[in-house]
């Protein structure tokens, strides 16, 4: 594609995969084990744009409950063993996603940065053969910090930079994110951001430039006109 835009660097949960609803009742499951409750309400409001390790963590702090490593590691454990239980069959790829991620990575470099599991997002991608698609993916512990840091889109937008071999420009790449958690680490890494409301409604994805209701509403030609602007 000759064009203003030069690559994109996809969210994964929210985004391409519909999995949102699986993880908070992956979350619920394994917090419910040692009597501590999480409602969907509660989640989604504070909890959903950050990793396993992010999600303990910060609600240990907001509840005053005490969040050891150990203990940490070990909720994000039978977070993860309660997540595979329901990864039934079936796709869980919001409608139109694989398609443009098809038409997107026949034009330019694409990539994954999330704050999922990398396991989790492997299983998901190879199921659906769009994993040789993706030129690099930074999942949850590739950086330092989760996001809202900007480190997971720097990192890869880093790694796609050094992958293709060309002289990428942040301003000319697009992040296409579910929350605002995304969009600030996005941002704070220098790149255009679109937002889709699979996960959150219009007004609460303040930073995006571009919002769209999904993949399946996103052409190439609206990221070129915005890479262009």
């Amino acid at each position: 594609m000759k064009g203003a835009l030069q690559a994109i660097i996809f969210d994964f949960d929210g985004v391409i995969a519909n999995s949102e609803p699986l993880h908070f009742t992956a979350f619920k499951r394994a917090l419910d084990e040692d009597g501590i409750d999480l409602s969907a309400a509660d989640y989604y409001a504070h909890y959903l744009g950050y990793d396993d390790l992010g999600v303990f963590r910060a609600l240990g702090k907001d509840r005053g409950l005490p969040m050891a490593d150990a203990r940490v590691s070990e909720l994000v454990t039978r977070k993860g063993e309660r997540l595979q239980e329901l990864l039934a069959a079936g796709s869980m790829l919001f409608p139109g996603a694989a398609e443009f991620i098809r038409q997107a990575a026949a034009a330019v470099p694409v990539a994954i940065a999330s704050g999922a599991l990398r396991h989790e997002i492997e299983e998901v991608l190879e199921a659906t053969s769009l994993r040789a698609l993706f030129r690099t993916i930074v999942a949850s512990g590739d950086t330092p910090e989760s996001k809202p840091s900007p480190a997971p889109y720097r990192r890869a937008f880093e790694q796609l930079r050094a992958e293709t071999g060309a002289p990428l420009d942040p301003r000319r790449s697009v992040a296409i994110e579910d929350s605002r958690w995304g969009i600030e680490s996005a941002r704070g890494a220098g790149l255009r951001c679109v937002g889709v409301t699979n996960s959150y409604p219009a007004h609460a994805l303040q930073g995006a430039e571009l919002i769209v209701g999904g993949l399946g509403s996103l052409t190439l030609a609206a990221l070129d006109e915005l890479c262009a602007s």
